[in-house]
């Protein structure tokens, strides 16, 4: 078993993973305030960490099988943003550096970003997102790999969940809008959240589908409750087809992951169009 905390990467930690309970991992993300997702994030933070929350869950779960433990082998995983702030669960993507990459629009949702979202699409036990704070962009589409999503009210600050793009000239991925697909049920909110950008607060969200749970209090009352959540769906990974289960009901999105090569742009957009028109 791993000794917990783990801080990585290790050179400069941005992601916590801790083991509060015997059943329960919580990552936490802490890449400034606001944890944008960066390249080092998901490759050096984010992907190890759930390496290591499902190598110490399949321990826990084969011994309990080698011991014919029928209630042995329950888990799940809680996401939450850093937890010294209120404001913040993810603010997205940290776009002004991704970008200094001359390879970014090529390389980063082929290679780093999509396979993040199926390894945690996939994920072998359940994961609740703790949005403690404005969800963006990245961030937004980060908790919807989750699933289940407990967020703030927002009685004491502003929190918004919103996909932004529409509103700074950006496309988006073929991943993005699969998973928007299959994660958000109603034609008229796949609008809402592609097309208008609109500004989702909890209790819209909760009224569109997009989370499951709001929460009165701080990002240790969001956690709380995503610790409820977790507590009543970590005998559902007992069987141990968690995550067999999820590949197939999200195949459409798995296979939309790896079928990402260029974003369509506005500049190359309208190229297309005048050489037509």
């Amino acid at each position: 078993m791993s000794a917990y905390p783990i801080r990585l990467p290790t050179a400069n930690p941005i992601v916590t993973v801790t083991r509060p309970f015997p059943n329960t991992w919580v990552i936490e993300l802490h890449n400034g305030a606001d944890s944008r997702l960066s390249t080092a994030l998901i490759s050096e933070g984010l992907l190890p960490a759930l390496d290591i929350v499902e190598r110490d869950w399949r321990n826990v779960w084969r011994a309990a099988r080698a011991a014919k433990d029928k209630t042995g082998g329950r888990g799940a995983l809680i996401l939450v943003g850093n937890r010294s702030q209120d404001k913040f669960f993810s603010n997205g993507l940290d776009y002004d550096n991704l970008t200094k990459d001359p390879h970014y629009s090529v390389n980063f949702f082929p290679h780093v970003y999509n396979p993040l979202m199926r390894r945690l699409i996939s994920f072998p036990i359940p994961t609740v997102a703790a949005i403690n704070g404005h969800c963006f962009a990245g961030g937004m589409m980060l908790s919807l790999c989750c699933d289940y999503r407990v967020i703030t009210d927002g009685n004491k600050r502003n929190v918004w969940m919103c996909m932004n793009e529409i509103h700074l000239g950006a496309g988006f991925p073929q991943s993005f809008t699969a998973l928007i697909r299959a994660k958000i049920p109603d034609a008229r909110t796949h609008r809402k959240v592609v097309l208008e950008g609109h500004r989702f607060t909890p209790s819209e969200a909760l009224a569109a589908g997009l989370v499951d749970h709001i929460v009165a209090g701080n990002t240790e009352a969001v956690i709380a409750k995503a610790q409820q959540v977790a507590d009543a769906v970590s005998p559902l990974c007992i069987p141990g087809s968690w995550g067999i289960s999820k590949r197939e009901l999200y195949r459409d999105v798995m296979e939309a992951s790896h079928r990402d090569t260029v974003i369509a742009n506005v500049g190359a957009d309208d190229a297309v169009a005048k050489a037509k028109l």
